[in-house]
This record gives structure tokens, sequence and C-alpha cells, in this order.
């Protein structure tokens, strides 16, 4: 077979793979994963990621940019997902995200952003409110 057939059909391919269309989140997933992002960068809380605390700004950037990178790999379709996939632990060492909000217990975020996602749901204030 000539080179450039071979290469000129791995580029076809990789193209065509490349142009897959990603479809974004339902809406109502992006609106509580935003709202959670939001929460995040508002609490003021201290973030230990990876041996190192960081603040809430710098882990609330840190968390959009997974949830990024995992929706457009269709890997996010509930609030859930974005907890488990993205904010529960590191991608490269598998340690565990904690959190610390005003010298208090240190928690999981897991635990953190399940627990104010519930919270979210059955309060009709926030529930209305990511709706308009």
């Amino acid at each position: 077979m000539n080179i450039r057939w071979v290469m000129g059909w791995i580029l076809m391919l990789g193209l065509l793979w490349g142009s897959v269309a990603h479809a974004e989140p339902p809406v109502g997933v992006q609106a509580e994963v935003n709202f959670l992002l939001g929460y995040v960068e508002g609490s003021g809380c201290a973030f230990y990621r990876n041996g190192t605390w960081h603040d809430s700004k710098e882990a609330q950037a840190h968390l959009r940019d997974k949830y990024q990178w995992l929706a457009a790999r269709n890997l996010i379709n509930t609030a859930e997902d974005f907890i488990e996939r993205a904010a529960t632990e590191s991608s490269f060492t598998g340690l565990d995200y904690k959190v610390k909000c005003n010298g208090g217990t240190t928690i999981t975020s897991n635990q953190w952003l399940r627990d104010e996602l519930l919270f979210m749901r059955t309060n009709e204030h926030f529930k209305n409110s990511l709706i308009k």
C-alpha cells in the first residue's frame, strides 16, 4: 500500500472522529453545576488538593476546568456526575479533595457538595432561582 494513501485515511478518520458533535449537559444540570461552582467560589472555604490548600476562587476555577473537559466528552449528565467525576478526587493522584470552612472540621468535598445540592433541591427559593 502507498504510504500517502494510508496517511490520508488516518488523517480523514481523525478529522471525522474530532468532528463528532458533543452535546451539552441538560440545561437543568448546567444550572445545578453552575450553582455549585458559585457556592464553592463564594464559600470562602479552604480546599485541599494534592497536598496543598487552595482558596475558594482557585478551587472553583479548577473544578470549572474539569467540568468543561468532562462535559465536552459527554461525561456529565447529572449534578452528581459533576461531583463524582470532577469534584471528589484528583484525576492524577486519586487523593480526595477536602474542604475546611471557618476553621471547622475538614470534610470531603464530595459530602460537602452533596449536602449543598440536597439543600438547594429541597429549598423552593433556590430551586425557583435556577429556573429563571
